[in-house]
């Protein structure tokens, strides 16, 4: 019995991974968690959930942990003070198609059809 209970646990775990990597499911945390760090950062919830998928689709999980260095760090205000800084912290990002995709996701989700097909 406690063998039969191991390997239903091993096939529902391998079941999982499986479904996660080929099923499109890993995508679907990432937009989740894309959204959620937008959200975080102060982005509005809906904003959020435009620029998630289109961030995830587009950049690898590297990149995403490389927009983090946008987050104030200490001594800065919550938001930047002036355009100074907010270039100081996209420098930071060290990654200028994380920050181009990023910048491109906003405008899409802001403006519309106008940028439709970004």
């Amino acid at each position: 019995m406690g063998r039969f209970l191991l390997l239903l646990i091993l096939l529902g775990a391998l079941a999982v991974g499986a479904w996660l990597y080929f099923g499109g499911g890993m995508q679907v945390v990432t937009e989740r968690s894309v959204e959620v760090a937008l959200v975080e950062a102060g982005v509005p919830q809906e904003q959020a959930e435009c620029m998630a998928p289109r961030m995830a689709e587009r950049l690898t999980a590297d990149q995403l942990q490389k927009l983090q260095n946008v987050a104030p760090q200490d001594g800065e205000a919550p938001l930047p003070r002036d355009a100074g800084e907010a270039l100081a912290r996209v420098r930071r990002v060290n990654d200028p198609e994380a920050v181009e995709v990023t910048v491109r996701a906003a405008a899409a989700c802001t403006f519309g059809g106008i940028f439709e097909n970004l």
